[in-house]
């Protein structure tokens, strides 16, 4: 079972941000899928808290998958299905545990800045595809605004993710906007969080 200090520090303002999103839905169940889950502690707070979503968790990694595993064992959520190996580079139809339009919602939390420009490509193809009429696809992290990244703290950080891996950074909020557009989607809200995180929340229309 892997333990992210992050994850156990910024899960109570996600969930906020996510409750006030979804609560308007609350009377039905809605399906929502998690990409890039990580080590699980996000989706299983998130699941105590919002038992009217069940969620749909994945992930790249073996690592994670297991962790998450272990997370569902242990809390014995009910509205929190077995993990799934998925790839969000990879075309959606290749993206296991969804269909067209099966999904309410799509979270995707740390996963952009951490990954190539052809995830969040994909990432957006595939919202576009997998989401209902009005679903939300919801990212959140630290993000370049028209091609500028402040405060020095943000320049530091996507310096340190080049350095990880020359593909990652700090993606650019006009750029996930013209993409959104182009995939049948437009950014609602932009919403602060804490440290110069942000929840960006796309509808598709």
């Amino acid at each position: 079972m892997l333990l992210s200090p992050r994850a156990e520090r910024n899960w109570e303002s996600l969930c906020s941000v996510l409750e006030d999103v979804l609560e308007h839905q609350s009377h039905r169940e809605l399906f929502a899928l998690e990409l890039g889950s990580g080590t699980g502690q996000h989706v299983i707070r998130f699941a105590q808290k919002m038992p009217f979503v069940t969620w749909q968790p994945s992930d790249i990694k073996e690592e994670s998958l297991e962790s998450i595993k272990a997370y569902v064992a242990a809390t014995k959520v009910k509205t929190v299905l077995q993990p799934v190996q998925l790839d969000a580079s990879q075309p959606w139809e290749q993206w296991p545990g969804v269909s067209p339009g099966s999904c309410d919602a799509i979270v995707a939390i740390n996963l952009l800045q951490y990954s190539a420009f052809k995830t969040a490509q994909g990432v957006f193809l595939g919202a576009a595809q997998i989401l209902k009429q009005n679903g939300l696809l919801i990212t959140y992290g630290v993000y370049a605004i028209n091609g500028t990244i402040t405060p020095s703290c943000n320049e530091d950080l996507d310096a340190e993710l080049r350095k990880m891996n020359p593909e990652w950074g700090l993606p650019d909020i006009d750029v996930l906007r013209q993409l959104a557009y182009a995939n049948g989607m437009c950014l609602e809200r932009m919403i602060e969080m804490e440290d110069y995180y942000k929840c960006l929340i796309f509808r598709k229309l």
